[in-house]
């Protein structure tokens, strides 16, 4: 009897665990269910939504893109409309109709693609006409201008009567008219531009402009450029409403609001596309969470007895770095904490030590992140090694710190400094081959630096950054200057952006350098200045490496790039050096800079030499590569700065296209009175001459320097000796000297 109750009592305590469990089941069934509806409603509604968007952001963008390749049809015509050789070229009688295709008419139709070009007289009667880059003969397609073409002349002829004035400023130079029309029976953007002065010596009287009128047809190559540029599935013109109702369409009409056709599209749906792509991996996915239900509520009872053993493990893993195993962030703060309030109590001192590795980005960007990673777990074990008994943390990237106590802490960590540079003296061994590296390090010292978390670390950061600033591979301890030197440079850095907003203040000067042999001038190059309204003058050396830490590089290098092209634009010869920053050489829209550049000083680029310093050309190699050879095939010069401070290795210069190199100061000073000369200087030369390079020296201070430097066929010097920094007024009158002696 007592058998069968045990039995019994199992059998009910049984049946209703089934039970539990049949309706964890089906309400689990019924919550996946759920959540798939819900998904898969959220999914729909979403990809609706970005199909919307997406086709309201084409239609906006294929707008302003038409709205701006209709503006840029008037832009191309200044280059050839403002001009005083246009101007005199019309004037002469008869007229040059070669110089006319050449220069108003072919040269548009081959380099901007304008279809058709055709120039009247001020008594409107047509002088000149190109269709399809193919002169026309003036009386017969006089006949096909148009209204339109007839209408915005005598607009124009309008607003020069009315006083409309020549800007030499900005990107419009000149009135204009401009509408669409059907031409030909054929839509077209027409453009009226008058043929006026650009320098103010050919004055025309107003309303009495030859006027020059462009036209590019929207059906041709202008519609399939642009459905090519912005990949336009199936992009075309049509002159009615596509019957396709899936096409987006941007309706072209003129000023009148007259409509003259449609640009129409297949757009793209990126969520029907995300649909297409994502609805078989979704039903795959929920039978397969069908499937694993059971699975998972098998698992629970095991989950919960490996709970404990997560937790651990979640501990762990929430106060250490996953790729070292050293302290991480948090931990680090909380012992430092602990170590702070036990060195109040105690009276003893506390050292934390910040290890930053020196040019760490080169090994991830040259090696890879898989080599990256090795090194960063070499550093740890070092460290660790070299600090037993302290705690060692990683904080990030290849940043390390060291809490570190001793009897006396400051002089047990500048051992600790001086044993991590020995060691990374050496080539660390990564299993597959070596990496040499250096670190630069910041020592805070408690009680000395502060007792506050806070504080202290801030100290150390600054000791560490003034332990970068000194060449790397150097250690600092914090010190009260340095909080004046970050002091004094957030200052500068606040000045500097004032001064860049405003302009006042910064100026460029311009060394003069010469012909080694003639001594004429050749060109100059441009150094930036800085009237600081306080601290007097400041060179370069003083704000540009607060530009570079700051980000303020590349838009100061383009002020100056741009300052120097408009000074060397007004000189009747000669070549203007500038130099580029490494930050600047980096980016891979410097050559479009560059080119807009010389397209609004209207400098020739031939007489543009940009000067790269020889460590970030070698740095940056694979990024610069495509740059240099695109400024090269436009004309642009490269010189390479500073040479032989660097690598001082004609090999960096294979598969790099290099005009000059420019032989370092430091090596020109060694050539003394009553020596021979200097033998690095003539194998310099020697080599640059058999490399097919030109050589310049800078800082050539005496004669016997100048004499030395000839003799052994440099081409051109530069330094005191011949001129010192000049005024933009002064570099002007000594080439238009020259020109006249």
């Amino acid at each position: 009897m007592l058998t069968g109750l045990v039995r019994l009592g199992d059998r009910a305590g049984t049946e209703p665990r089934e039970a539990l469990t049949s309706q964890i089941i089906a309400r689990t069934i019924f919550i996946v269910l759920l959540m798939a509806a819900m998904l898969g409603g959220f999914l729909w509604y979403a990809a609706r939504k970005a199909d919307e968007l997406s086709i309201d952001r084409q239609q906006k963008l294929i707008a302003t893109v038409l709205e701006q390749n209709f503006r840029s049809i008037a832009h191309d015509q200044e280059v050839a409309t403002v001009w005083d050789d246009a101007v005199e070229q019309l004037a002469r009688r008869p007229i040059d109709q070669d110089w006319i295709d050449d220069n108003l008419g072919v040269w548009l139709y081959t380099y901007y693609g304008h279809d058709e070009v055709f120039i009247v007289d001020p008594q409107d009667r047509l002088v000149h006409a190109m269709r399809g880059g193919r002169r026309e003969d003036a009386a017969r397609y006089a006949r096909s201008i148009g209204t339109t073409g007839r209408g915005l002349i005598a607009e124009l002829r309008a607003k020069m009567r009315a006083g409309a004035k020549v800007s030499r400023q900005g990107t419009v130079l000149s009135p204009g008219a401009i509408d669409l029309a059907t031409i030909h029976g054929r839509p077209a953007i027409v453009s009226a531009k008058p043929i006026v002065t650009d320098t103010g010596e050919r004055p025309v009287p107003p309303g009495k402009e030859y006027v020059h009128v462009s036209i590019r047809y929207l059906d041709g190559s202008f519609i399939a450029d642009l459905a090519r540029r912005y990949q336009l599935e199936g992009g075309h013109f049509s002159r009615r409403p596509p019957r396709d109702a899936e096409d987006s369409t941007v309706a072209l009409r003129t000023r009148s609001g007259a409509g003259i056709g449609y640009f129409a599209w297949e757009p793209f749906r990126p969520g029907r596309a995300m649909l297409r792509q994502v609805g078989p991996v979704l039903v795959g996915s929920l039978l397969l969470v069908f499937a694993l239900v059971a699975w998972l509520l098998h698992r629970i009872s095991r989950g919960t007895r490996q709970l404990s053993a997560a937790k651990s493990q979640a501990q762990h893993l929430a106060d250490h770095d996953p790729l070292t195993g050293l302290a991480n962030r948090a931990l680090f703060e909380r012992r430092l904490n602990e170590r702070l309030g036990e060195i109040c109590l105690t009276g003893e001192t506390l050292a934390l030590v910040y290890v930053d590795l020196d040019h760490f980005k080169n090994v991830n960007d040259h090696l890879g992140h898989p080599t990256g990673d090795q090194l960063i777990r070499a550093l740890a074990d070092i460290l660790s090694e070299l600090a037993p008994g302290d705690v060692v943390a990683r904080l990030g990237g290849d940043e390390f710190a060291i809490i570190h106590g001793s009897d006396n802490s400051a002089a047990t960590a500048e051992q600790l400094a001086r044993s991590i540079h020995r060691t990374l003296a050496r080539p660390i061994d990564l299993g597959n081959g070596e990496v040499l590296i250096g670190a630069s390090i910041g020592v805070a010292v408690a009680p000395q630096d502060g007792l506050d978390r806070v504080e202290l670390v801030r100290k150390a950061d600054i000791a560490l950054y003034d332990a970068k600033r000194g060449g790397r591979r150097r250690h600092s301890f914090y010190a009260d200057t340095m909080g004046e030197r970050i002091r004094d440079r957030h200052e500068i850095e606040a000045e500097l952006r004032e001064a860049m907003r405003t302009g006042e203040g910064l100026d460029i000067a311009y060394q003069p350098y010469f012909a080694a042999k003639s001594g004429l001038l050749l060109g100059a190059e441009a150094l930036i200045r800085w009237d600081h309204p306080v601290r007097g003058r400041m060179l370069p050396a003083q704000f540009v490496p607060v530009a570079e830490e700051c980000g303020l590089i590349e838009t100061l290098g383009e002020w100056v790039l741009e300052q120097a092209c408009l000074v060397a634009a007004r000189w009747p010869a000669g070549t203007i050096s500038v130099n580029l920053s490494a930050m600047q050489l980096r980016n891979p829209a410097l050559a479009e800079r560059v080119y807009a550049i010389l397209r609004r000083t209207r400098l020739s680029p031939s007489r543009l030499e940009l000067e790269i310093t020889e460590t970030s050309f070698v740095d940056s190699s694979e990024k610069c590569r495509a740059n240099l050879g695109w400024l090269r095939d436009i004309g642009v010069r490269i010189a390479l700065d500073d040479f032989g401070t660097g690598y001082s290795s004609f090999r960096h210069l294979r598969g790099f296209e290099v005009d000059r190199i420019k032989i370092d100061r430091s090596f020109v000073s060694t050539i003394q009175p009553g020596q021979a000369g200097s033998p690095v200087i003539q194998a310099i030369v020697d080599l640059a001459r058999l490399s097919g390079l030109e050589t310049t020296a800078e800082g050539v201070e005496t004669e016997q320097q100048r004499r030395f430097l000839t003799s052994i066929g440099c081409d051109v010097l530069q330094g005191f000796l011949l001129a010192e920094p000049l005024g933009a007024t002064a570099v002007e009158a000594r080439f238009f000297a020259e020109l006249h002696q």
